[in-house]
């Protein structure tokens, strides 16, 4: 019995041999030659250069790109900025951007910082923010406290009291007060209430504050040593047509014009070169381009306005996570173009206002940018294919090599035998 399983076992395992679809010969019939060497050598080294090749595809991250209406509404977007001023004090210029939804933020200090720069472009202070509130104290609070100075509570006060009243003060906005508890203690915060009743500043020297701070002094001291001044941060703004503009002096509401006030200054000059170090509309991603990066405008003459025009585009990029089966990782930004315009002005005229304008105008198309690995089976795949097909086409010429040669050499001996 054993016997009879063992044969029938080794009968099973010998009918497989019919499968064989690579039939060995006897090493007794090869016939080795130059020519199939040659041939050999030549095929590994082409799977080389292909497989190395389906490799770096492989590796390769290729994007496909989708047009689409942008259907968004009610959205927002981040305007990321950097821009430098070498010639205009952090003092003199401001920021406004305003849209034509109606929106509008007048001397924007949120998210944007100023670092003043020396003559030669290096920071001599910190960058930090315009905070006109500051000194600012509650209405109620200086109502009470004027209650207890003018001695209604005096059964109630202390000592301690007595030395905290006498500190608190309640300078005058000099009639642009737009409350009674209104109260102005710096000079800066007198200019902030004048902008906000839509008044100009012309006049600082018979300002208290103003004298006591040094006001004028200061601005004629910073342009004396021509110090420059550095903006940067980010502004979140509403999803439509709008503008940002840096120009000198604050700006307000005159009925339905946007002023900026110039008289303080008692000049004409305005140096508006500038630099502009970043600007993005959105997150950046991989391989996107802003063409206004690092670029440097020097002006010639008294004053003069800048222009840029931006179409800016919505952009979607899906891009592949950290391994190559990972998910999507999805940003929603926004890519741009510019055409930018140079116009001389006279800031004394004021037909037109010196500064730096970025004129903002959204597409109705978006672009979907979408990342594309192959995958591991596609190029296993190709490797197969690049193996097999390089033995094949090799196979083919080594026999027509072989055989051409053999015939060659049976013409060659009939003739020398006739």
């Amino acid at each position: 019995m054993g016997k009879g399983g063992a044969t029938k076992d080794s009968n099973a395992w010998k009918s497989l041999q019919r499968f064989d679809a690579f039939p060995k010969v006897n090493e007794d019939f090869f016939q080795r030659t130059l020519s199939g060497g040659v041939i050999t050598l030549l095929a590994l080294g082409v799977m080389c250069v292909l497989f190395f090749s389906e490799l770096r595809l492989y590796l390769t991250v290729n994007t496909d790109y989708e047009l689409s209406v942008d259907s968004s509404r009610g959205e927002q977007m981040r305007i990321n900025l950097d821009v430098s001023f070498p010639n205009m004090p952090c003092s003199v210029i401001s920021l406004d951007v305003m849209d034509v939804s109606g929106d509008q933020e007048l001397d924007v200090s949120h998210h944007i910082m100023k670092r003043r720069l020396s003559a030669k472009g290096t920071p001599i202070s910190p960058g930090e923010k315009e905070d006109v509130n500051s000194n600012k104290m509650d209405p109620e609070e200086v109502k009470k406290r004027n209650e207890k100075k003018d001695g209604k509570d005096e059964g109630n006060v202390t000592a301690t009291d007595d030395a905290s009243v006498a500190e608190i003060k309640c300078g005058s906005c000099y009639g642009s007060e737009q409350t009674p508890e209104q109260c102005c203690n710096s000079c800066e915060e007198v200019r902030e209430s004048y902008r906000l009743k839509g008044w100009a500043f012309s006049d600082p020297e018979h300002i208290t504050l103003c004298q006591d701070e040094g006001f004028s002094e200061n601005l004629k001291l910073q342009s004396e040593n021509k110090e420059g001044c550095s903006i940067y941060g980010y502004l979140d703004v509403n999803k439509v047509a709008g503008n940002f503009h840096f120009a000198p002096g604050k700006s307000f509401q005159h009925g339905n014009m946007h002023v900026h006030d110039l008289m303080p200054f008692h000049t004409n000059k305005f140096d508006m070169s500038h630099t502009i170090k970043k600007l993005s509309f959105g997150a950046d991603f991989p391989g996107v381009v802003n063409p206004l990066d690092n670029v440097k405008r020097h002006m010639s003459g008294d004053a003069g306005m800048y222009q840029y025009f931006l179409k800016v585009v919505p952009t979607v990029f899906e891009a592949k996570g950290s391994t190559r089966f990972g998910s999507q990782k999805t940003t929603s930004t926004n890519q741009f173009s510019v055409t930018d315009h140079f116009k001389s002005v006279d800031a004394g005229e004021g037909a037109y206002l010196p500064g730096v304008f970025f004129f903002y105008d959204l597409s109705p198309i978006k672009i979907t940018m979408t990342e594309r690995l192959k995958t591991f089976t596609s190029f296993l795949t190709s490797v197969f294919a690049i193996v097999g097909g390089a033995f094949a086409v090799s196979a083919i010429i080594d026999s027509f090599v072989f055989h051409g040669g053999k015939a060659l050499r049976k013409k060659i001996d009939l003739g020398k035998q006739g």
